[in-house]
């Protein structure tokens, strides 16, 4: 899946250290004085008609909220300068961007911030076109529309995902692509989609492990690996992830976790899931009377889910093959871990729910 490499690809990414290369156009600084009538007035100001006259004016036009007049000021200068090597270019473009946002036409703004990103990415302008994109990516991921014909009718949240990877890729490591990371994965939070959420939240922590959303991160791993168990004949190596991240998350934040509910409480439900899941197991090696594997599967979830509801169920089946329970000190070694005992998960799905026939003999487990 495209996307899923391109989220892998971020952890490369981030080995890398935020770093720009001297500005190919820096702006120029302007100097204001107050003058006796208490009105500043500015110290040599560009003559009108020169590059920095314009990219000034934009800004005022800008300022003064004239969006559509600083357009009209741009448009004709890029134009006319967009084949040369003009040092105010990446400004004009970022200003023209701008312009097109305040007018409500942020879509055909992202050509003007692409072209910062792609033709300037030495220059002041490339991190904040970046961060103008991100503001945009937010809008989209969070439902706002392209505007078509007037009318606000086209989703946009393949590009909105497109443009959170870029920012991350773009400025690795900083505020802004913290920022980014954290909104692509709220983003298949809220979308459902558990594997891309778990992958993103899991890459914003290795990414930022000091970020400033790492316990947010945290608690999310834990939702997403819960959510992704669909049942006692599923596979259940996210409530396995759960459990220890969990314990993890209660000792790193013991108030914000009883607060949330990430705690003990979290912990019992996530038991009884998995005794659940061995019971069933337990069950289906009855129907197909597989008497040694049975035992073996219904002692193991009494060793280890001995408060669950599941055991007092797995202790009234042993109970009626006539099998002692025994002390877990008593008991014999049980082998490999539970995942290597556990029957095929296709199998459970396919197989009768019927008990063993009656006449069934039970075998003998040293046999």
């Amino acid at each position: 899946m495209p996307r899923l490499r391109r989220i892998l690809a971020l952890f490369i990414g981030a080995l890398c250290t935020p770093a720009l290369v001297p500005c190919n156009a820096v702006a120029q600084v302007r100097e204001f004085e107050l003058e006796g009538d208490r009105q500043w007035q500015e110290v040599d100001p560009p003559e009108e008609g020169t590059d920095e006259w314009t990219m000034a004016e934009a800004r005022r036009l800008l300022a003064e909220d004239e969006p559509k007049k600083a357009k009209a000021l741009l448009s004709p200068w890029i134009e006319k300068n967009e084949r040369q090597q003009n040092e105010w270019l990446a400004q004009a473009y970022l200003l023209r961007g701008d312009a097109l946002v305040a007018m409500g036409r942020e879509f055909s703004a992202l050509y003007d911030y692409e072209r910062v990103a792609q033709d300037f990415w030495g220059s002041q302008e490339f991190a904040l076109a970046a961060r103008r994109e991100l503001d945009i990516a937010k809008e989209y991921v969070r439902g706002k529309r392209i505007r078509v014909a007037g009318l606000r009718i086209a989703k946009a949240t393949e590009i909105a995902v497109e443009l959170l990877i870029r920012v991350q890729e773009r400025l690795p490591g900083s505020d802004v692509a913290e920022e980014a990371s954290i909104e692509l994965a709220e983003h298949y939070y809220r979308e459902r989609d558990m594997k891309l959420a778990r992958e993103a939240y899991d890459l914003y922590l290795i990414n930022f492990p000091q970020g400033g959303n790492r316990a947010h991160a945290q608690q999310r791993l834990i939702q997403t690996d819960i959510a992704g168990f669909k049942g006692p004949r599923y596979d259940a190596s996210g409530l396995l992830d759960a459990r220890v991240r969990i314990r993890d998350f209660v000792r790193a934040y013991p108030v914000l976790a009883d607060q949330s509910g990430v705690n003990e409480a979290l912990l019992v439900r996530i038991d009884e899931s998995l005794a659940a899941q061995l019971l069933d197991s337990g069950r289906w090696y009855l129907r197909t009377g597989d008497w040694p594997a049975a035992r073996l599967t219904l002692r193991r979830l009494i060793r280890d889910h001995p408060q669950s509801v599941s055991a007092s169920e797995a202790r009234r089946l042993m109970e009626s093959k006539g099998w002692e329970i025994g002390a877990a000190e008593d008991q014999e070694p049980l082998g490999e871990p539970v995942g290597d005992t556990l029957p095929d998960q296709a199998a459970l799905q396919d197989t009768p729910e019927e008990a063993a026939p009656a006449d069934q003999p039970e075998q003998d487990d040293d046999q």
